[in-house]
C-alpha cells in the first residue's frame, strides 16, 4: 500500500451494501475488480493485517485509488464484475483471452433452406445449432447432413443463376432444388429431418424412417424403401459413434487443472446427448491461482454471452455458486444448473476432462518454457539490457511491381499481437523499388509515433540485407526516433532457412546465430509471419485490382449505372461495340454520359 493512499480510511466510508470495486494504479490503470456483498468490509480486508498471497499482496501495494459501483443485488453486482473484467482487462484478474467466437451451423429461412458454416452474429428468421467446439466438428456434422439429407450449401447469388445441377448434385451431396429435380414438399421433409439431427433428435427421427420405409416396403416403392435404409444406416452410425448412453440434454464439462503459475480449464461439449467434442482454454493470471478461483471466473466470463447448456458439471465448488447459477439463469432465461459432485457416468466424464486439462497443461507449460528460453537467447544474441517486451517486423511484398503491400507484425512474450498487426499499400514508387516501398512503410509507422500515438518497439526487424537496414535508419533518423534496437535479417551464404545473418550497429557487426539458436528460431518466426500477412495482403490487393471494370473510371457511373449497362449489353464486350446512341437507351444515360462512356472505352 502506498503511503498517498489510506485503504483502511477510505473503507470506513464506504456503504455495506452490495456492490463492485475498481483497484486502480498509477496513470488510473486497472489493477483489479471485484464483487462485494458488503462494500466496506471487502476493500477493508485488503488492508488488514491478515497474511496476504504475494499476488494480492503486489497489488495492494499499487493502488493509488479506489471506485465503486453500488448494486441493487448481488447477483447484479456479480454480473457487472464480469463485465468489467471483460472490458477493462484487469491485471491482477483472471483473464480469459478468446477472441475466437465459437463456430455455428446455420439453416436459412428460404424457400429452399441453405445448411452451412456460420460464425459471427445470429439473426432472425434463420435458425442456428449449436455452439460447436471447433470449426472441424462443425464440418463433420455438415459432412453428414449432406451426404445424408442432400440439404444444399450454395449462396442465394449462386442458387438463383444455376441452369443445369452442379458437381454437389453430380456426387450425390445435394438433391439440385435450384433446377427443380427436387419436389418442394420433399425437400422441406429432408430440411426438417436433417433438423432433428442437429437438435440431437436422431433416435426420434430413426423410428420415422423405418416407418416410412416399411410403408414404402409394402408399396413396392423398393427405390424409395432403398433410400431410407441407406440413410437409416447412416444415422446409426453416427449415433454408435457420437451418442451418449443416458444422456438426452444440453450438458458442457467443465474441469480446471492449475499449475506452476499457469492453468487449463478443458470443456467437453455435449448437445443433445451426442458429444461434439472438446476444447481447451488457458485463462491469464499472475502469480499463483486457486483452481476453483480460476474455474469461477471462466465461468462468469465464458458463459455470460455464450448459448448456455441446462446443466454445467463443473470439477470444484467455487465461491458464491448459488449466485453464479441464479446469474446464469437469468441470462439463459432459464433454470440452469451448476453440478460439481456428479456421480456414475457423469463423475467418469468429469475425470476425463481432467485428465485432459492434465495432458494439455502439461504441454502448454513445456512450450512456454521453449519461449522463455527464445526470449532470453535474443537478449544475449542482441545483446539487450533486458528481455525485449514488444518485436515488430517489417516485410514487403509484390509481383513485378505490381500490388505493392508492406507489412508489419508485433510480436510480445505471448506470442502474435494480431491487433496490433498492420498492412501499408505503397504508392507512388517505381515499380519493384524495395527500398522506396520500405522508406514509405516505416515513415507512416513511426510518425504516428512521433506523434505520440502507439508504442514503440524494443526490437525492430528488418527483412532484408544492408539496403533495407540503411533506409530504416535513414527513416529513424529523419524522424528523430530511437531508443530500441534495429536488426537486419539477411539470408545467410546458402540461402537456408536456419543459416540467416542478423546485421547489428547499422550493419557494422554480423551473427550467424546457426540452426540451434532458439533465439534465432523466434526471429525466424516472427519474420515469417510478416512475410505471410503481406503476401496475403498483397494477393487481395492485386486480386481487387484485376476485378476492376474499366467502367469504374468513368465519371458518373457508380454501382447502378455499371449494372444496368453491363445487363444491356450482356458484358463489358458488348457495351465496347455499342454506339453513343444505342448507350443512351439505358436507363440512366444521358447523351453526354454516353459519350463519356464510349471515348474512355476508345481511347
Amino acid at each position: 500500500m502506498t503511503e498517498a493512499f489510506d485503504g483502511r480510511a477510505f473503507a470506513r466510508t464506504l456503504t455495506q451494501e452490495p456492490g463492485i470495486y475498481r483497484m486502480l494504479g498509477p496513470d488510473d490503470a486497472a489493477l483489479y475488480v471485484g464483487k462485494a456483498r458488503n462494500l466496506s468490509k471487502r476493500v477493508e480486508s485488503y488492508f488488514s493485517n491478515r497474511p496476504q498471497d504475494a499476488r494480492i499482496t503486489s497489488m495492494v501495494m499499487q493502488i493509488v485509488r479506489i471506485e465503486v459501483i453500488v448494486t441493487r443485488t448481488e447477483a447484479e453486482a456479480l454480473l457487472l464484475e464480469s463485465q468489467l473484467i471483460k472490458a477493462l482487462k484487469p491485471r491482477y484478474n483472471i483473464d480469459l483471452r478468446d477472441d475466437k467466437s465459437y463456430p455455428w451451423i446455420r439453416l436459412t429461412a428460404d424457400a429452399y433452406p441453405r445448411v452451412a458454416f456460420h460464425r459471427g452474429a445470429r439473426s432472425a428468421p434463420d435458425r442456428y445449432f449449436g455452439p460447436f467446439p471447433s470449426a472441424w466438428a462443425v464440418r463433420e456434422t455438415l459432412d453428414l447432413v449432406h451426404k445424408t439429407f442432400q440439404i444444399r450449401s450454395c449462396e442465394d447469388s449462386v442458387f438463383k443463376h444455376r441452369s443445369r445441377p452442379c458437381l454437389q448434385h453430380q456426387i450425390k451431396r445435394c438433391s439440385a432444388p435450384c433446377v427443380g429435380l427436387i419436389d418442394p414438399h420433399d425437400y422441406a421433409a429432408s430440411v426438417r429431418h436433417a433438423a432433428l439431427v442437429l437438435e440431437g433428435k436422431s433416435p426420434i427421427l430413426i423410428e420415422e424412417l423405418c416407418a416410412e420405409m416399411d410403408q414404402a416396403a409394402a408399396e413396392l416403392d423398393f427405390e424409395r424403401a432403398a433410400k431410407l435404409r441407406d440413410q437409416v444406416s447412416a444415422l446409426r452410425r453416427v449415433l454408435a459413434s457420437q451418442f451418449v448412453q443416458g444422456e438426452r440434454g444440453d450438458l458442457d464439462v467443465v474441469a480446471c487443472v492449475a499449475r506452476r503459475g499457469k492453468a487449463c480449464v478443458e470443456v467437453l461439449f455435449f448437445r443433445g446427448g451426442m458429444s461434439l467434442g472438446n476444447r481447451s482454454f488457458f485463462p491469464r493470471f499472475l502469480g499463483e491461482a486457486p483452481e476453483a478461483e480460476v474455474l469461477r471466473a471462466f465461468v462468469l466470463q465464458h458463459y455470460s454471452g455464450q448459448n448456455l447448456p441446462n446443466e454445467l458439471l463443473i470439477s470444484h465448488e467455487i465461491e458464491d455458486q448459488d449466485l453464479v447459477e441464479e446469474v446464469l439463469t437469468q441470462a439463459a432465461g432459464r433454470r440452469v444448473k451448476l453440478i460439481a459432485n456428479p456421480r456414475g457416468d457423469r463423475a467418469k466424464w468429469l475425470e476425463m476432462a481432467q485428465r485432459t486439462a492434465e495432458a494439455a497443461l502439461a504441454t502448454e507449460l513445456a512450450a512456454n518454457a521453449t519461449v522463455r528460453a527464445q526470449w532470453e537467447d535474443i537478449t544475449q544474441l542482441l545483446t539487450l539490457d533486458e528481455p525485449p517486451k514488444r518485436i515488430e517486423c517489417f516485410d514487403i511484398s509484390h509481383t513485378q511491381g505490381e500490388g505493392t503491400v508492406a507489412s508489419c507484425v508485433v510480436f510480445d512474450a505471448n506470442g502474435p499481437l494480431k491487433t496490433d498487426y498492420r498492412r501499408f499499400n505503397i504508392d507512388g514508387i517505381e515499380p519493384g523499388d524495395d527500398y522506396a516501398a520500405m522508406r514509405q512503410a516505416l515513415q507512416r509507422r513511426f510518425a504516428r509515433l512521433v506523434k505520440g500515438e502507439g508504442v514503440a518497439p524494443d526490437v525492430l526487424l528488418i527483412d532484408g540485407g544492408q539496403g533495407q537496414l540503411g533506409v530504416a535508419h535513414e527513416v529513424l533518423d529523419e524522424l528523430g526516433v530511437s531508443g530500441f534496437a534495429v536488426v537486419g535479417v539477411a539470408k545467410g551464404p546458402e540461402r537456408r532457412a536456419g543459416f540467416e545473418t542478423l546485421l547489428l550497429d547499422r550493419g557494422q557487426r554480423e551473427l550467424a546465430p546457426g540452426p540451434a539458436s532458439p533465439g534465432l528460431h523466434l526471429i525466424q518466426k516472427v519474420r515469417d509471419e510478416a512475410h505471410r500477412f503481406a503476401i496475403t495482403g498483397h494477393r487481395a490487393r492485386r486480386a481487387k485490382a484485376r476485378q476492376r471494370s474499366t467502367l469504374d473510371d468513368v465519371p458518373g457511373i457508380g454501382a447502378v449505372r455499371r449494372r444496368a449497362l453491363l445487363k444491356a449489353f450482356g458484358g463489358l464486350r458488348g457495351i465496347e461495340r455499342a454506339g453513343v446512341e444505342e448507350l443512351t437507351t439505358v436507363a440512366g444515360i444521358d447523351r453526354a454520359l454516353a459519350q463519356r462512356i464510349y471515348d474512355m472505352l476508345h481511347a
